[in-house]
């Protein structure tokens, strides 16, 4: 359904059924955008290895808050680059690199 397929931005609340924790992620991850997920779980390392396999810029766990200082920004999609925190400032930079070789 479209619902489950793009960014739908407003207080919307998709449920989709699952097998089992790999379906799981397969189905957060088989869109073509990234924006923000969440993980909920009792066990919190578990809920950060599933997170670190889900497709998306950010991702929650057990909850939802704001952080002005995390980097902002999505994958596929869902834009490229970062806003907010040191990765938003990294944007503005340029970086060169200077090497210099032998003696003078």
């Amino acid at each position: 359904m479209v619902v489950a397929q793009e960014e739908i931005f407003g207080p919307v609340l998709c449920v989709i059924g699952y097998r089992d924790e790999a379906e799981a992620v397969a189905i957060a991850n088989g869109t073509p955008y990234g924006l923000h997920g969440a993980v909920w779980s009792r066990d919190e390392e578990h809920a950060m290895a599933v997170a670190r396999r889900l497709e998306t810029g950010m991702v929650n766990i057990n909850g939802y808050g704001f952080d002005a200082m995390a980097p902002f920004g999505g994958y596929k999609q869902s834009g490229v680059g970062r806003e907010m925190g040191f990765a938003g400032l990294h944007e503005f930079l340029e970086v060169k690199a200077v090497q210099r070789f032998g003696s003078s």
